[in-house]
């Protein structure tokens, strides 16, 4: 994987200038919007299962809550720093506003090696990390949800206690749990089937068969392994896949079903050990450079940069990671052809989702998994439509005609509130 030398605030940052440079908005409203409206950073203390304590660094960002409470993950990795969990919150905003659902943006993040600790140390961390940021938490406040590093068992423990706080069960404060606490059928894939719905959608405009569509996913996580799987049971034939363990290559085809059984016997969710006939290990950088039809990254931001976007060799980009192309690398690609699906776009399937479950626990009210899936085609979908149309109107790329529609309807909503007092 891709060093992270570049600052992806500063990433989002520009994206977000170029859009409000094209949209004219007022100064004050690009400096309101151009940074995050509350920061929370907290340091606190870890009891190991050898009796020693430590002490771990954890922030939540919320960068606009002019369109509702704000919306976003929670990371666990050594990486995680203050400017990108900034940047993490700020793609929030526009991707929530894009999709046109009623959240803000947040994000949230602790840093730590989740693999290094114990399930007690796990859950232990996750349970005072939630408590010292529940002043900010609430199902008309902020709804957390998984991200890189997390899952359904840590939503779990985070509702919880939050839950125990208040003295009553509130299953909205947070999305991503499982389905026998309030959890939402179809959210686990919900992130990798809007993927698959926008490669889908984009070849249906390019004129290409999905049949034999040649496909490469890095990252086979939750987003990457879901959206394999599915283009895979589409007839596409994924040659290349990699998480952490390396890259996995084979030009007739990967048997993506053999390998996501796999990573299920693996303690930490990795191809780790994973052999076939005719698959020939690769690095992720020569993953990333492989000749193909549709490239997803689907794992950390700053992936494809300036440094190997001209080495890039697929057709088509789908973002299924969030900031995983740099603007400088956007450029190189645009001048090269090749189309780019949007992180705020192609990866929006798992905040309509979690939109949907904070809805049924708030009613108290489910719906079946075939009704979550047409609701989110319906609004992923249309959400697509409109961001090509935009950028067939006015002649420019993907991501820049997404950012114009997101970008405009927060600028709305802020003009429109106003500036108290």
């Amino acid at each position: 994987m891709t060093s992270h030398r570049i600052n992806p605030f500063h990433v989002a940052q520009q994206q977000f200038d170029q859009a409000a440079e094209m949209l004219h908005l007022p100064d004050d409203i690009r400096a309101i919007l151009r940074v995050p409206q509350r920061e929370l950073t907290v340091n606190f203390p870890v009891q190991m299962d050898d009796g020693s304590t430590r002490v771990f660094t954890g922030y939540r960002v919320q960068h606009n809550l002019s369109r509702g409470p704000v919306k976003g993950g929670i990371r666990y990795h050594p990486s995680v720093d203050i400017d990108e969990v900034r940047a993490l919150a700020m793609w929030m905003t526009w991707k929530c506003a894009l999709v046109n659902i009623p959240y803000g943006g947040a994000k949230g993040g602790v840093i730590v090696d989740p693999k290094q600790l114990s399930p007690g140390e796990l859950e232990r961390l996750t349970r005072r990390f939630a408590t010292e940021i529940s002043i900010l938490l609430g199902p008309e406040k902020d709804i957390p949800a998984p991200d890189v590093g997390t899952n359904a068992q840590i939503m779990a423990w985070i509702m919880d206690t939050i839950s125990m706080h208040r003295g009553y069960t509130v299953p909205a404060v947070i999305t991503g749990k499982p389905v026998n606490v309030g959890g939402s059928l179809g959210r686990v894939e919900a992130t990798g089937r809007g993927v698959m719905l926008m490669v889908r959608e984009m070849a249906r405009k390019l004129g290409w068969s999905l049949d034999g569509l040649r496909v490469v996913v890095q990252g086979f996580g939750n987003v990457g392994s879901t959206a394999a799987y599915l283009l895979h049971q589409l007839g596409c034939k994924v040659i290349g896949v990699a998480d952490a363990s390396g890259g996995y290559y084979c030009a007739q085809g990967l048997d993506i079903p053999a390998m996501r059984a796999h990573t299920e016997q693996h303690s930490f969710r990795l191809l780790d050990g994973y052999r076939a006939a005719g698959v020939e290990r690769i690095s992720g950088s020569e993953l990333l450079e492989l000749e193909c039809d549709v490239l997803i990254p689907a794992a950390l931001e700053n992936q494809i940069t300036g440094a190997n976007a001209e080495r890039i060799r697929a057709r088509l980009i789908v973002e299924g990671a969030n900031g995983p192309t740099t603007p400088e690398a956007d450029a190189i690609l645009g001048e090269r052809g090749v189309i780019v699906v949007p992180d705020i776009l192609a990866n929006a399937g798992g905040v309509i989702v979690s939109y949907f479950e904070w809805v049924q626990g708030l009613q108290e009210f489910f719906w079946d998994e075939q009704d979550i899936n047409e609701k989110l085609e319906r609004i992923i979908v249309g959400a697509f439509q409109q961001v090509y149309a935009m950028a067939g109107q006015r002649q420019i790329p993907l991501r820049l005609a997404a950012y114009l529609l997101a970008v405009q309807r927060i600028a709305d909503a802020n003009l429109t509130r106003g500036v108290y007092p």
